[in-house]
């Protein structure tokens, strides 16, 4: 007999057992069922209490004794409570977006609000807008199929959307490059939410950040259903503090720590030794860079020139930047190019290592910063944008000590 856990078709990526495992230790099961095996299981009725994901939340509902009035409202279920044999379901994701938005200080009361999709998490968005006082509440779908649903691919239809929650799984890990609208076509945007955890930040989350729009990806979200999905499984409240110790755990668990600044200024040394002591795995961009071009830096800039070297950084970004809890140590002039930096901030905060010029080594190896002069411009033309580009600035002229404890700090 299952106690507590988890059912849907494809739960590979869930974080949901690591959260459950946080907030009391008991066993919590991800069971994976096709939609044949769904009725077989209910009916067994061999579980205390479970979550349902993708693509099981309005599917379960035929099957339950009984369902909470929210869950009713939502049009979908995805917490299930086995009492003395009766099937009871309920909607967490109701809860958990409204914890989303009050965490990310976006405030519905008179707003007017699109939800891109229709499916199960779009009704408990709706449903959690209408209960914090949006004005307008509406649905932008791929296939029109009613009068008040609009068309996902023509927002300029939509441009007086204020609030955007993305309730699609556009952007989720593997196809996190996906990203479902074009905010640009929205001037009025003051707040953007999306479901997705995986990567931490979306593609559009990326975008509204960028624009200086309050934004935030699902993690929260996905920790504050699963703290009330706790207390209807255990009918006990959690600490008022449960959801924000959880949600801060998981976020440094997952983030990347992303090392940029000068040739020299410590990146694989400080990101190495980080790697060992918080059992991290440590990249080097450039070292992917030499892997798969087959030879070293010199040579490709010697064969290909600076644009040569630049389109096998991005490779090398993109190939690493939908992984999680990694620490990466960046060539110098990464963050250069916007599209590194929106890849990077995916699932990391980068750190830009600050060390004065005059402890700077050229280095021989590297084309751009051989000598001193070579240095010196360098320096010069790069600052701007390692400051720009930077989320935390780490002092790393001192013991290295002091630079170690500052990252530690954010694993």
């Amino acid at each position: 007999m299952m106690e507590f856990g988890l059912i849907g078709e494809h739960l590979g990526h869930s974080f949901s057992r690591i959260i459950h495992g946080m907030l009391t230790g008991a066993p919590y099961e991800l069971r994976e069922l096709r939609p044949d095996e769904l009725q077989k299981f209910l009916s067994d009725r061999e579980f205390k209490g479970i979550n349902v994901t993708i693509p099981y939340k309005r599917a379960v509902m035929p099957h339950l004794d009984s369902i909470e009035e929210s869950a009713r409202a939502c049009g979908a279920v995805n917490a299930i409570v086995n009492r003395d044999g009766r099937l009871l379901g309920y909607n967490t994701d109701f809860d958990g977006f409204i914890a989303l938005a009050r965490h990310a200080g976006i405030d519905f009361k008179g707003a007017k609000v699109v939800i891109l999709g229709a499916g199960g998490a779009a009704s408990a968005v709706a449903a959690a807008a209408a209960a914090m006082g949006a004005s307008s509440i509406r649905n932008a779908v791929r296939t029109v199929r009613t009068p008040e649903q609009l068309p996902l691919d023509r927002p300029e239809l939509w441009s007086d959307c204020e609030i955007l929650v993305n309730a699609t799984p556009a952007g989720m890990y593997p196809a996190w490059d996906a990203c479902p609208v074009d905010i640009n076509a929205l001037p009025r945007l003051r707040g953007v939410l999306d479901c997705i955890y995986n990567p931490l930040n979306t593609s559009l989350i990326v975008s509204a950040l960028e624009r200086g729009i309050p934004a935030e990806g699902g993690l929260y979200m996905l920790v504050g259903q699963a703290v009330r999905a706790r207390e209807l499984f255990d009918g006990k409240s959690q600490p008022e503090e449960a959801c924000e110790q959880v949600y801060q755990r998981l976020l440094r668990d997952k983030h990347n720590i992303v090392l940029c600044g000068m040739p020299s200024c410590g990146k694989s040394t400080l990101g190495q030794e980080l790697a060992r002591r918080t059992g991290r795995r440590f990249v080097d961009t450039d070292e992917i860079v030499e892997l798969q071009a087959g030879t070293d830096i010199p040579d490709i800039f010697a064969r290909e020139g600076e644009p040569g070297f630049r389109l096998r950084e991005t490779a090398a970004i993109e190939s690493i930047a939908p992984e999680q809890g990694l620490v990466i140590a960046l060539g110098g002039g990464a963050i250069l190019k916007q599209e590194n930096v929106r890849l990077l901030r995916l699932n990391g905060i980068i750190c830009m290592l600050q060390r004065d010029l005059e402890l700077l080594v050229p280095t021989e190896g590297r084309p751009l910063s051989r000598d001193r002069e070579a240095l010196r411009a360098l320096y010069d033309r790069r600052l701007p944008r390692y400051l720009e580009a930077a989320d935390i600035r780490i002092d790393n002229n001192g013991p290295k000590e002091a630079a170690l404890k500052e990252l530690e700090a954010l694993c």
